[in-house]
């Protein structure tokens, strides 16, 4: 993901300052400077970084700072707060009418995911914000956009209106919108042509499509692996055309993210949505304060409960669980609980959005990750249905059998079916401790304080060596 060496730098810079007793000027000129390396690095504008250092310092000599308790911890809530101020302050969104259709207009240079943007936007028109969208495709350079943007369509059951490459752009959109509102459509997303450079025809095209539909948002498209690339190619467009907001692509990329902290100070634009893979649902609104957290290394539970609530069969997540406090688990519970947590995403994707794993992101080889899930998954679907419900009875010649339909060892079976006893039994203390009232926070702790234990004693217990990684495959 963008920032993620800006996040490793920060964070060991931030632990450093924590372990301060006391902040005088040298300490803190010295984390500032680490600060200030980390940004440049990252690709950040350095009027940007100057600007954001002086911030950070003036706040940082406050009394309240220097006479508190933990004053490094105070200098943590500075920088996290400045952090937000640079990406935004608040979550921008959409700027939906409140009667009649809105218009959105989708711009930028050819390459940079505009097409596919224009779609998982209206995907999230339709799943997040209940409206009814429709896309227009008056992209009619590149052959390639109209069928893709209907094959974009048809996948999230959205309607494409299309005239075809021989009628002009202009017209596309004029027509477009005219249907759309004879159809009941309240959103439409106008998908533009892109070029490899700005030039005349193409901001002509465009500022021709604005004056004729008049759309209530102009979002720019740009790619986060361009660097302060995004900066330039903003300012070009705002040069020339209203816009409101920036989507960003590639954000799963190993951009170093200076553009993205840098264009809203520099330009004054919002980052509206990231889109952080390739499939139409990965794509998101942007949080300025969720992504600080990110970046500290301070996790993102919220937006993981909220991908948790789109993604997973919530109804069968909750009836697993309720068969587990109940000591009813079986192996096909546990298929069920891999197959939901595979919807999730990589798992180093996860760690990062949780408070203290983040650090443990890059240890995840993620290829070696879902060939033990594969795995897993394998060997019980090789099993008989009694032997999923109780797969301590089964004897030699059964494992066997399952290995070799699974394409596994008689040992990985073994261990699977040592770690899914562990898991039983753990939760079915969990659940008694649930009936009897006693499932406090202290209980809770204990029990996983001896499962750490038992996992030190049993090596097999366990993915990583302690005090490594712990999610070592």
């Amino acid at each position: 993901m963008a920032f993620d060496s800006l996040s490793d730098r920060l964070n060991k810079t931030m632990r450093n300052i924590i372990g301060k007793g006391k902040l005088t000027d040298a300490n803190m000129e010295d984390m500032l400077k680490e600060v200030r390396l980390a940004l440049l690095e990252a690709d950040v504008n350095y009027r940007v970084v100057k600007d954001f250092l002086n911030h950070v310092r003036d706040k940082a000599r406050g009394e309240d700072v220097l006479n508190s308790v933990e004053p490094g911890e105070m200098l943590v809530k500075i920088v996290h707060d400045e952090i937000i101020t640079l990406l935004g302050e608040e979550q921008a969104g959409l700027n939906f009418k409140e009667d009649g259709m809105t218009i959105i207009m989708m711009v930028g240079l050819q390459g940079t995911g505009k097409t596919t943007s224009a779609a998982k936007i209206a995907r999230l028109c339709k799943t997040k914000y209940n409206r009814k969208p429709m896309l227009i495709a008056a992209d009619i350079i590149r052959p390639a956009a109209i069928d893709q943007l209907k094959t974009l369509g048809a996948s999230i059951d959205t309607e494409v209106f299309s005239l075809g490459t021989e009628v002009k752009a202009l017209e596309t959109a004029k027509q477009g919108v005219e249907y759309a509102k004879a159809n009941g459509y309240d959103t439409v997303l106008i998908d533009t042509a892109g070029r490899l450079h700005i030039d005349e025809e193409l901001m002509q095209e465009l500022a021709d499509i604005n004056a004729a539909v008049s759309p209530d948002e102009i979002l720019l498209t740009v790619d986060a692996m361009t660097g302060q690339d995004i900066v330039n190619v903003a300012k070009s467009f705002a040069d020339q055309l209203p816009l409101t907001g920036l989507v960003v692509t590639k954000f799963d990329g190993d951009s170093r993210g200076g553009g993205v902290l840098s264009v809203k100070a520099i330009t004054g634009l919002p980052v509206k949505f990231v889109g952080e893979g390739e499939k139409i649902d990965d794509m998101d609104a942007f949080y300025p304060d969720r992504m600080a957290d990110r970046i500290l290394g301070m996790g993102d539970v919220v937006s993981l409960v909220e991908k948790a609530q789109e993604k997973l069969d919530m109804e069968e997540a909750e009836r697993t669980a309720q068969r587990m406090m109940d000591g009813v688990f079986t192996m096909d519970d546990m298929l069920s609980q891999l197959e939901q947590f595979q919807k999730l995403g990589p798992l180093s994707g996860i760690l990062k959005m949780l408070p203290g794993y983040g650090q443990f992101a890059d240890m995840i080889d993620e290829n070696k990750a879902n060939d033990s899930l594969k795995k897993t998954k394998a060997i019980i679907q090789s099993m008989t249905k009694a032997e999923r419900i109780d797969p301590s009875r089964m004897r030699g010649s059964m494992k066997k059998r399952v290995a070799a339909g699974s394409g596994t060892t008689v040992t990985e079976v073994n261990r699977l079916i040592n770690q899914f006893e562990k898991m039983k039994k753990m939760m079915g203390a969990i659940g008694n401790m649930q009936k009897k009232g006693s499932l406090n926070e202290e209980n809770l702790s204990r029990m996983m304080g001896d499962m750490e234990e038992q996992m030190k004693r049993n090596p097999q217990m366990r993915y990583g060596k302690p005090g490594k990684n712990p999610f070592k495959f």
